[in-house]
């Protein structure tokens, strides 16, 4: 599958904004997801060799090793985002009389979940980490953690909207159910520890 990561800002929104299938909503929220936590990282980055953080440097570096793994990985999710969707735009094109059409589509429905799943998993890890930033990184910076912060909460949501499309579709309900719960349970506690970090940097610039 192609990595749409390694063309321009300009043509990645550019081919976002065509009528190709891909990259679509999933690759998007990687995409920025990435943004979001290089944000963070990049606080920690403005932190690290500062006598004043002297205390927490050791923390922070590994917050930062942290994030760059994450990064790398949610870069990586574009590709595979595109890369999951193709089995389902294929089952899509299947004859409606063909006897295997539907356990085929069903399993290309289920598979298409997977890497938007990914896709929070590693926002709620990165969310968590830019946390640690927003508390004990360099506070010329802090404002970065909540930008960061905001951009990966968006990122969260954007993901779990690909989750449902396809869980909505699925026969196998008992399946659907427990991955919508287990995007419910990333949104409650993603979305709580974003919007705390937002917050609490704003309240520092905000009586």
């Amino acid at each position: 599958m192609y990595d749409f990561t390694k063309e321009s800002c300009r043509d990645f929104v550019k081919v976002l904004a065509s009528s190709d299938p891909v990259p679509g909503g999933g690759g998007a929220a990687a995409l920025v997801a990435a943004i979001g936590c290089a944000l963070g990282n990049m606080v920690g980055s403005l932190t690290v060799g500062k006598k004043k953080y002297a205390d927490v440097e050791a923390e922070i570096i590994a917050l930062k090793e942290k994030c760059d793994s994450l990064e790398k990985e949610l870069l990586d999710q574009v590709a595979a985002d595109a890369e999951g969707f193709e089995p389902l735009a294929r089952a899509y094109s299947i004859p409606k009389d063909s006897p295997n059409r539907e356990i085929i589509l069903e399993n290309a429905t289920r598979s298409a979940c997977h890497v938007p799943i990914r896709i929070m998993e590693l926002c709620c890890e990165a969310i968590t980490a830019t946390a640690g930033f927003a508390e004990k990184g360099s506070r010329l910076a802090v404002s970065d953690a909540g930008c960061g912060a905001v951009i990966l909460k968006a990122a969260l949501e954007a993901a779990s909207l690909n989750v449902y499309i396809n869980t909505k579709s699925m026969k196998n309900r008992e399946e659907a159910e427990k991955l919508n719960a287990r995007c419910e349970e990333m949104l409650r506690k993603g979305e709580a520890e974003a919007d705390s970090i937002y917050q609490s940097v704003r309240g520092r610039f905000i009586g």
